[in-house]
C-alpha cells in the first residue's frame, strides 16, 4: 500500500476510500442530471482497474464463454453518423439524436456495422456491449462493475471537487488531455472514435481515461425514480456545445441492454 492508500494487485489499484465530496454545483454542471447538490458519501476500500476492458479483454471472455451480446441477439446497436461502416444498412436517425443511426449487424466485434473490425483495435475498449453484457464479463472475471460512488472517487485521482481527473482546467498547458469531440459538433474536424485505454496520462491514483474515451457503466440506478444504470465519464462525441459531460463529476443512464459505440466499462472489486 502506497502512502496515498493505493496499491496494485491482481491487475486492480486497490483504494482505501474515505469521505467523498460528491457531485458539483458548478455552473457547468447539469442539475437536470442530479450532479448537485455536493453531498458527502462514505466510500469503503474498493479496487479498480486502471483502464477500461479492452476488445482484446473482452475477445479472450467471448472464447472462453460462447457469450453472445445484447448488440448481437438484437440484431442492431446504435453508430454515430460519422463512424458508420461503407458497408452498412442503416435502419435511419434516432429522431431526437440524428447523429445517431441504427445499423443492422453492429457489434462489440464490428462497430461500425457490417465490414468494420475490431482487427486493429485490440487496446481500444470495447464498445457496443450492454450493461448486462459487462455484468457477464465482470462475474467471468471475478469482479464486478463499480458503483457510481466508487467510480467519482477513483476517477477524481485524489483531488476535491475538481472537474477534471488532473485538477481545474481542461487544457491547463494548451495540449489535450482527453479523448473528446473535436469540430462543430456533429460535423468532426478530424478523428473520431476511441483511442487506446491507456491514451494520455493517468490520474493520481493510475487511472486512465476516466473522462472522455468511453462512457462507462455503473452498478447504480439513476435515481430512486429512474431504476436505469448510471454511465459516467463521457466519450469521444462529449463537446462543449451540446454536452459538458467530460467531466468527473457528470452522469448519464441507459437502459442496460443499449449497446452503443462510445459506451464500455471496466473492472472493480471488494477491498
Amino acid at each position: 500500500m502506497r502512502p496515498d492508500g493505493t496499491g496494485c494487485t491482481s491487475g486492480l489499484i486497490e483504494l482505501s476510500g474515505g469521505t467523498l465530496l460528491m457531485g458539483s454545483d458548478s455552473p457547468e454542471a447539469y442539475p437536470q442530471d442530479g450532479e448537485g447538490p455536493v453531498r458527502e458519501v462514505d466510500v469503503a476500500p474498493f479496487a479498480i482497474s486502471a483502464t477500461a476492458v479492452t476488445v482484446q479483454e473482452f475477445a479472450a471472455f467471448v472464447d472462453a464463454t460462447g457469450h453472445v451480446t445484447d448488440a448481437e441477439h438484437f440484431g442492431d446497436a446504435l453508430v454515430f453518423a460519422g463512424l458508420v461502416s461503407p458497408d452498412a444498412q442503416p435502419r435511419g436517425a434516432v429522431a431526437a439524436t440524428p447523429w445517431w443511426h441504427v445499423v443492422p449487424g453492429a457489434s462489440w466485434r464490428h462497430p461500425g456495422g457490417p465490414g468494420s473490425t475490431v482487427e486493429d483495435r485490440a487496446d481500444h475498449p470495447v464498445t457496443q456491449v450492454s450493461q448486462r453484457d459487462a455484468n457477464a464479463y465482470a462475474a467471468w472475471a471475478s469482479g464486478r462493475l463499480p458503483t457510481e460512488q466508487e467510480w467519482e472517487w477513483a476517477s477524481r485521482g485524489g483531488l476535491v471537487q475538481q472537474p477534471f481527473p488532473w485538477g481545474a482546467e481542461r487544457e491547463p498547458d494548451g495540449t489535450a488531455r482527453m479523448n473528446t469531440f473535436v469540430g462543430d459538433f456533429p460535423d468532426p474536424a478530424g478523428a473520431v472514435g476511441t483511442v487506446p485505454v491507456d491514451a494520455f496520462a493517468p490520474n493520481g491514483y493510475g487511472l486512465f481515461n476516466t473522462t472522455g474515451n468511453v462512457w462507462e457503466w455503473t452498478s447504480s440506478p439513476f435515481s430512486a425514480w429512474d431504476r436505469r444504470p448510471v454511465l459516467r465519464g463521457g466519450s469521444y462525441l462529449c463537446h462543449d456545445s451540446y454536452c459538458r459531460r467530460y467531466r468527473t463529476s457528470a452522469r448519464t443512464a441507459n437502459t442496460p441492454d443499449t449497446a452503443l459505440g462510445h459506451t464500455g466499462f471496466r473492472l472493480a472489486a471488494n477491498g
